[in-house]
């Protein structure tokens, strides 16, 4: 079986460690652990696992946050994966820090990155898991926030989550996504 995980964030150096990156965070903590690594590709960073007789192919759409879904598109449309083995990694400013939220599909809830990918697949049916950042911003100031890079205390709790992001996203692969939302969210 196979499976794509996609992880929302924009490439370039300066936006590494921005709230707005956790996707890729996740990625790179969980294909790091696993040693692998990821390789320019086609619209994205690509990497790929062996696991538990699941072969997982990660994605870090190299297309901007606002234009994620050509390369989701693209790729699925390559390897030949269904939706239902879809995940998308996503930041979220209705979660607290801290907070992994795994769903069957929802509404982009503003997410300029989900939004793109809703249009382009035609609708709100696949996987995410929703990476909580917290919304510690004063009024009007939600994209200097999301933009911005975690606080050096954010950073410091930030291996425990990715860890626990990359358990769920390897649980989705073997044992689906209902068992998995009952084990993990929190």
């Amino acid at each position: 079986m196979k499976y794509l995980i996609v992880g929302l964030g924009n490439i370039g150096s300066e936006y590494e460690l921005t709230r707005h990156n956790a996707g890729f965070l996740v990625l790179d903590r969980l294909v790091d652990i696993k040693s692998g690594s990821f390789t320019l590709s086609r619209h994205a960073e690509k990497a790929e696992l062996k696991f538990k007789g699941r072969h997982i192919h990660f994605i870090k759409p190299t297309t901007y946050m606002n234009l994620s879904g050509k390369a989701i598109a693209y790729w699925l449309q390559q390897l030949a994966i269904p939706k239902e083995n879809l995940l998308v990694i996503v930041d979220d400013i209705a979660l607290p820090l801290g907070t992994l939220r795994m769903r069957k599909k929802g509404s982009a809830a503003g997410h300029n990155g989900l939004t793109h990918i809703e249009e382009t697949l035609g609708g709100q049916d696949y996987a995410r898991l929703r990476f909580g950042i917290g919304n510690d911003f004063p009024q009007g100031q939600q994209i200097n926030y999301v933009l911005g890079n975690f606080s050096n205390d954010e950073i410091k709790s930030l291996p425990p989550l990715l860890d626990k992001a990359g358990e769920m996203i390897l649980s989705f692969c073997t044992i689906g996504i209902d068992k998995t939302m009952s084990l993990y969210n929190n």
